[in-house]
């Protein structure tokens, strides 16, 4: 059977922006510096697609363990598993 749907189906609210949110983004988001052992939140920023995750994590707290180029690698607990993501800084907020 055909699979319908991609990674984007079923996620008109959590990708949407809210009002004060609209407009160009702060290239401050951009240049955040995280360091090993950083906890973060998992925030996807709509209009960058570039590095973004699995929208299954949206909403979770991981531990940044390096770096993969411009992005971070993050541990995150899906379950009882370990898992590790690597996000763009734009998606990542200090929790």
């Amino acid at each position: 059977m055909k699979r319908i749907g991609g990674s984007r189906r079923k996620s008109r609210y959590k990708m949407g922006k809210s009002v004060s949110e609209r407009g160009k983004l702060h290239i401050k988001k951009f240049l955040q510096i995280f360091e090993s052992g950083d906890k973060v939140l998992l925030k996807a920023y709509p209009s960058h697609h570039g590095g973004l995750f699995c929208l299954r994590f949206y909403g979770k707290i991981g531990e940044v363990v390096g770096k993969q180029g411009e992005c971070y690698k993050v541990n995150i607990k899906d379950g009882n598993k370990a898992k590790t993501c690597v996000i763009h800084p734009v998606h990542l907020i200090r929790a």
